[in-house]
């Protein structure tokens, strides 16, 4: 395993989950850049030797990293990030004027190709960008690069196959311009995930757990094993700032709580009347189905059983979370608790995405769940970059 340190770099760095990830992994996060300002001090505090750019990235210049960091061109190992590109058209300059984000990719290789032209690029998105615009926005991103001498490849990876408790699909894309044949990590873990999108057929390893080749895996990490040391809350229960009960239950757990003294952003929040009735009918992996048809909201009385599959949902305690989502809110899935009725907390989110328990969120709760659910899991990004490391960097 190669020890040595490297440098990277963060763009649309959100609370910063690709950070840590890499950080893990050996990385130096040189600078980063965000620019929804409510994340800006939970990615400052929980990366205090960062660089942080603050603000949208159509006004971050080489020039202007260069003059805060030194960093020169060619110098940066890697750069990090997931451009958003909703509505992006290769065909349609008149739609991306109207809507501004649609330029920030375009930003994104400008700062690539025209200053810091890093040795490795990473970027991860939905996998929905694949069959955006037909496809060929994703084949626009090829010839962009490709022409500028970087190779790429994309796949498809689970965070469930690298040891995170939770089903989430992210599009990973790695580009290089240094001679060194492309790939991605395999999984560590065995997990009952499907890839319902473009793609998941041939771009992701489930083909290779049909054929059998690989079989010897670590079981999944299950929903209790993530949460279950975490103290029991009622409705409106916690503090921002807490202690644990006892000692940590499982491997999973003790991972999680390395480093950390105290317990941050575990507060229940409130439930209305009607979801504190509907709950109560809820098994644990049960949903929406288990409730009283007079307790439904109206719109789904009319509902077929097979729609909105995890609506009002309770979790599985020994199953996989659902992709945690920016509102743990139970009309949009299954976040309540396996056994306690209330939605889970934010520290519950950050764990079933593989945060840390030293990595505190701020600002208010509803800025908090967008923070961790905007966020790759770090467990993710960890895998991915120990595997760049040894690729490229040897």
């Amino acid at each position: 395993m190669n020890s040595k340190r490297y440098i990277a770099a963060d763009l649309f760095c959100g609370a910063g989950g690709l950070s840590v990830g890499f950080k893990e992994a050996g990385f130096d996060i040189l600078f980063a850049n965000e620019l929804n300002d409510e994340f800006r001090q939970t990615y400052e505090y929980n990366h205090p030797g960062t660089v942080y750019f603050p603000g949208s990235i159509e006004g971050l210049t080489f020039q202007k990293i260069h003059k805060r960091t030194g960093i020169g061109r060619g110098e940066l190992d890697v750069l990090i990030g997931g451009p958003p590109c909703q509505g992006f058209s290769i065909n349609a300059p008149k739609r991306s004027v109207e809507d501004s984000r649609n330029h920030l990719f375009k930003h994104y290789a400008r700062l690539v190709l025209d200053g810091l032209h890093p040795k490795v690029i990473l970027m991860e998105n939905v996998p929905g960008l694949v069959s955006l615009d037909n496809g060929r926005f994703l084949k626009a991103i090829y010839e962009l690069f490709g022409n500028a001498g970087y190779s790429l490849k994309h796949m498809f990876l689970c965070a469930a196959h690298y040891g995170v408790p939770q089903e989430r699909w992210r599009l990973i894309l790695i580009g290089t311009s240094l001679d060194a044949e492309i790939s991605f990590p395999k999984p560590k873990y065995l997990a009952p995930v499907r890839a319902n999108f473009t793609g998941g057929r041939d771009y992701t390893w489930l083909p290779l757990f049909k054929n059998g080749a690989l079989k010897s895996l670590k079981p999944f990490i299950n929903i209790k094993d993530a949460i279950g040391d975490l103290p029991c809350l009622a409705i409106n229960e916690g503090v921002e700032e807490s202690s644990y009960n006892g000692p940590p239950a499982t491997i999973y757990q003790k991972h999680m709580r390395f480093g950390s003294k105290i317990l941050y952003n575990h507060v229940s929040g409130n439930l209305s009347k009607v979801n504190l009735e509907r709950i109560k009918h809820v098994p644990p992996g049960g949903s929406w189905r288990d409730i009283p048809y007079d307790l439904l909201p109206d719109g789904m009385k009319l509902a077929r059983r097979s729609d909105h599959t995890k609506r009002y949902g309770r979790l599985n305690p020994l199953g996989l979370s659902g992709t945690v989502l920016t509102k743990c809110d139970p009309h949009w899935g299954s976040f309540f608790h396996y056994e306690q009725n209330r939605t889970i907390t934010v520290r519950e989110a950050a764990r079933l995405q593989s945060f840390p328990d030293k990595f505190r969120f701020f600002g208010n709760k509803v800025s908090q769940y967008v923070q961790v659910g905007n966020a790759v899991p770090p467990l993710l990004a960890r895998a991915i970059a120990l595997h760049i490391k040894n690729t490229f960097f040897r």
